[in-house]
């Protein structure tokens, strides 16, 4: 087999406007800097003459049946045989003459380079308004804060990195999320990440994406690839006050900035707390499942939770809860009983047994459950 030291894969779904000035600029990068290079295109179920413009240039071309972006370019890479690889759109929006700077950086050591068009040029019609300033910003945003980084562009399209590296992410999605979920397998896997400045052309053709629907597919993935985000966050954001308030009101009404809390507000809480500590649960299997499938890689908040936590410990502190909550339920039906059955005021007292012995049963069936995500096999 030929010795192929590059790669470009591109996707291709209705580009006849624009893959043919796509695939000429590539091979004259190629002839320039003598790159011993292959172009891969993977079809995605092209109607018009994209394909038979690829075939008379005399590209490699794959045709992928199920529609997606990722689907596209799973199958691409699947074929691509050199030992760099380059993707790029085939709207000609990239600028192929920047192939050279991306090997140069894979060279140096990288193991993934992606562009910068914000650190770069973008040209005027090249990309919406509406994507410039809000939808990339806001989704780059949200990929910095969710997993630590600081790439500035992370939805750009030509991106480069080494075989190696591509065996390393793992890649699965089908959609336009699969851009999302590059970068976050890199950064997973501490690949060597390099980020330089690049030049965005308006496109040729239509465009294929659905603004909202594909950003909704990007917001999804980052929220499953993140229980941090998606649970304990919000479920600590409620059972610490829930908690508070529980037992603060607990002991009586009490006036607290300026008004009066009573007991609709601790029913309230108690509800609060409940629900917080059910999303913490399903935070912890989220986790645990998403290591186990390789989705995620472990952090310090796995390894110093499997370090301290077993399901012994969790049924002691499931029993203690449940075992506080009825004592505490115990007392109030033996006044009852010496009141004869009479009349009983302790409202505040049974939200609180009853808060305690339902977090108590949850502990419990939660630990078994985890030990089960989490047993080992051969």
């Amino acid at each position: 087999m030929e010795n192929i030291e590059v790669s470009i894969v591109m996707p291709c779904l209705n580009e006849e406007e624009g893959i043919g000035i796509c695939l000429k600029k590539i091979k004259e990068v190629f002839a320039k800097e003598k790159i011993n290079g292959e172009i891969v295109v993977a079809d995605n179920g092209s109607t018009d003459r994209s394909r038979q413009i690829c075939e008379e240039a005399g590209v490699r071309v794959f045709s992928e049946l199920v529609p997606g972006y990722g689907a596209a370019y799973l199958r691409g890479l699947k074929e691509a045989r050199g030992k760099y690889i380059v993707i790029s759109d085939s709207d000609n929006t990239y600028d192929f003459g920047d192939i050279p700077e991306f090997l140069r950086a894979l060279k140096e050591g990288n193991d993934f380079v992606i562009g910068s068009r914000f650190k770069g040029r973008i040209n005027r019609g090249a990309m919406p308004w509406v994507n410039r300033y809000i939808g990339n910003p806001v989704l780059s945003g949200m990929t910095r804060i969710f997993f630590r980084t600081k790439l500035s562009d992370i939805h750009c399209g030509m991106r480069a990195f080494t075989q190696e590296a591509y065996k390393k992410m793992n890649l699965r999605t089908l959609g336009m999320e699969f851009a999302t979920e590059m970068v976050v397998a890199a950064l997973t896997n501490n690949l060597r990440i390099r980020e330089i400045p690049i030049s965005y052309h308006p496109r040729y053709g239509d465009s294929k994406l659905v603004p909202f629907y594909d950003a909704w597919r990007h917001v999804r993935f980052m929220l499953l690839y993140s229980p941090l985000w998606l649970y304990f966050i919000p479920a600590l954001i409620g059972f610490v006050p829930g908690m508070f308030f529980l037992l603060l009101l607990s002991g009586g009404p009490v006036i607290l900035f300026g008004h009066y809390w009573d007991v609709h507000f601790l029913i309230f809480a108690s509800a609060l707390t409940i629900l917080s500590y059910q999303i913490m649960n399903l935070g912890v299997f989220a986790h645990v499942f998403a290591i186990n499938e390789g989705f995620i890689k472990k952090d310090r908040f796995t390894v110093a939770f499997q370090r301290h936590f077993n399901l012994e410990k969790g049924l002691i502190i499931g029993v203690f809860l449940f075992l506080v909550g009825f004592g505490i339920n115990l007392m109030i039906f033996m006044e009852w009983y010496s009141k004869h059955f009479g009349a009983l005021y302790r409202i505040r007292e049974s939200v609180l047994a009853l808060t305690l012995l339902v977090i108590g049963v949850q502990t419990v069936f939660a630990s078994f459950f985890i030990s089960l995500l989490a047993f080992k096999r051969k």
